[in-house]
């Protein structure tokens, strides 16, 4: 990647920016600076001070072809040829273009945000003192020139016209780089203008500000990580915006359809199929993105004769060579797996992204679908996908470094799922562990693990306590079904439970709002007797429905802490062997200890307080 670092007079960039010589890469943001900043921004020009470097990207480059758009507030014509994209320096060019250009109205905003218009002025007498008075000097007036007080009714300051401006002493910076030498000739005060002249217009026609120019070589991977290292007052770039600019400028789209191919658009249609179902509300655009990639990079490898084809991979700089024919390809298909993995998610009992364990597992799993087809739904396929998907979250395994798992699943699931003889078991299930004491430390839904022992508990049959409804997809939102102590926290503090037991996931499970305000803060001997009743329901019933949480009846009633957590435990290991397909260890007691710290899950979860 070839760069230069060149210093260029303001009067150019001006004119670059007015002729859209410069123009702005379609993944820029709008523009956003405030009516201070923008003034700020002329002091610091007038002072002589340096306002920072302004990155450049050469067009003309083969690998990058983004759709350039002008800067915000010129007229530069459609379809004008851009020599230099702007990466970084967008709201400084900008504001200085609007000001300092044509007839100097800035569209800007205050402090609040509430979008106005305004000029800039110099106010002669103060900027001639010195340095010094530069700041007091520069003035932001009400876009018309007209500045009003009292709702409007009076007028204390009118530079609505240029003789007004003169009589004011109130030089208009939009002539800075213009013909100031006119308006300086209709001053009555001569030496005036010479000293403005002298010491202010002159000074200010030769600023520079440096330039890093990039060549023509650099790589849309390259861009983006410049872009990022530079762009530090600003949002991070990516590479959803860089890919919307490149599809923008795809020619062949262009040719074919008589217009530009808008990412955000198709990417606002995909959300738009995805709102009927909760779990996808999360979704986000890199994501699909990396579905797409894994998609693409597979045909590609699958396609490849050589010894060494190119790899399957959802890494950053593989999601950048996606071309417009490969999103186009397997965009539809995405949208239909993404869909089928929200109704495979609700068979799982997740409903919604509270509880959703890794929101990241989607991408796989999309994908995975689209390579099997409607083979995911066989029953034999299907279980095995079911036991991989445990595995990921009950070992916790997507939670850092993800882009090369996500590549091992769809490269080993989809021939492991139907049974073909030569397909291993895929990593994801190899590398999963779960021991008996991470229960001790598994305390707040910042676990995934956590909340998949709470969807495997929702999908044990289970039912409410006071209501006759099961905890699933229809009842789950009108019960206003949560996770909820079982030995409420109250008697626990009264008891001398420790923070390790009482807030462990062994003791809680799902229950609605009713059923968790009729338990407020009593003993469960005393809160079963309550529920029994309000519900009007036998002791045999209720302990069967106690039962199905994986919750010892016998233990609640008798308000045996000790014995009922131990039992619990126990009872939930089991649920998990039976998910993930292996053994789960069982270390408490065993000097393996139960250290919640080396989970860095220490914290306590607010759970919704409990009715006393």
């Amino acid at each position: 990647m070839g760069f230069q670092t060149p210093l260029y007079e303001l009067s150019e960039y001006l004119k670059w920016t007015t002729s859209g010589k410069i123009q702005l890469p379609d993944f820029q943001r709008g523009y956003k600076w405030e009516d201070e900043r923008i003034r700020q921004l002329l002091v610091t020009i007038l002072r002589g001070h340096p306002l920072g470097v302004v990155m450049l990207l050469n067009t003309g480059n083969d690998q990058i072809r983004f759709k350039p758009r002008p800067i915000e507030g010129t007229s530069v014509s459609d379809g004008t040829t851009a020599d230099l994209l702007l990466l970084d320096g967008q709201q400084r060019l900008t504001s200085l273009t609007q000001a300092l250009t044509g007839d100097g109205v800035v569209r800007t905003m205050d402090s609040r945000g509430k979008l106005m218009n305004r000029r800039y002025y110099i106010d002669m007498q103060l900027a001639v003192q010195g340095e010094d008075r530069i700041d007091e000097a520069v003035l932001s007036v009400p876009g018309d020139g007209i500045e009003r007080t009292n709702f409007g009714k009076d007028i204390v300051r009118d530079v609505s016209t240029p003789e007004k401006e003169q009589a004011g002493g109130l030089f208009p910076v939009r002539l800075l780089f213009g013909d100031a030498m006119s308006w300086l000739f209709g001053l009555d005060d001569r030496e005036l203008a010479k000293r403005f002249n002298a010491d202010i217009l002159k000074p200010a026609g030769s600023y520079n500000i440096p330039a890093i120019e990039l060549g023509r070589d650099t790589s849309k991977s390259a861009v983006a990580t410049v872009f990022e290292k530079v762009n530090v007052g600003g949002l991070p770039l990516n590479v959803f915006e860089l890919l919307t600019a490149t599809f923008a400028g795809d020619a062949a789209y262009f040719a074919e359809h008589g217009t530009d191919f808008r990412l955000n658009d198709d990417w606002k249609e995909s959300k738009a199929k995805f709102v009927p179902y909760p779990v996808l509300a999360g979704l986000e655009n890199t994501d699909f993105l990396q579905a797409v990639t894994l998609l693409a990079t597979r045909k590609r490898n699958l396609a490849d004769t050589s010894t060494r084809p190119p790899a399957i991979s959802a890494k950053r700089e593989d999601v950048l060579k996606l071309t417009l024919d490969e999103y186009l390809e397997w965009v539809g298909p995405l949208r239909e797996a993404f869909i089928w993995a929200s109704d495979f998610l609700a068979d799982r009992h997740i409903f919604d992204t509270r509880f959703l364990p890794y929101p990241k597992q989607l991408v796989p799993l999309a994908a995975i679908r689209v390579v099997m087809g409607s083979d995911a739904d066989l029953f034999g396929p299907r279980e095995k996908l079911v036991r991989w998907f445990w595995c990921g979250i009950l070992g916790e395994l997507y939670g850092g470094a993800i882009e090369t798992r996500f590549v091992r699943d769809l490269e080993q699931v989809p021939a492991w799922a139907r049974g073909l003889e030569s397909a291993a078991t895929p990593n994801s299930v190899n590398d999963a562990t779960f021991v008996e004491s991470r229960l001790h430390s598994l305390r707040t839904r910042q676990a995934a693990a956590y909340k998949g022992i709470y969807a495997l508990l929702l999908g044990n049959e289970a039912r409410d306590w006071m209501e006759d409804k099961a905890l699933d997809k229809v009842q789950y939102v009108s019960l206003a079904v949560d996770i909820h102590h079982i030995f409420p926290k109250k008697w626990c503090n009264d008891n001398k439970i420790d923070d390790e037991h009482r807030e462990s996931v062994v003791n809680k499970t799902a229950i609605s709002a009713v059923t968790n305000r009729t338990i407020g803060g009593a003993a469960p001997s005393a809160y079963l007797a309550q529920i029994e009743k309000k519900a009007q329901i036998g002791s045999a019933k209720l302990d069967e429905l106690v039962e199905a949480h994986l919750v010892p009846a016998a233990h609640l009633r008798s308000n045996d802490f000790d014995a009922y957590f131990v039992e619990r435990r126990s009872r939930l290991c089991d649920m998990v062997e039976k998910a993930m397909g292996k053994a789960v260890p069982r270390d408490v007691g065993h000097d393996a200890g139960e250290d919640s710290a080396q989970f860095q899950l220490a914290e306590i979860e607010e759970l919704p307080e409990e009715a006393e």
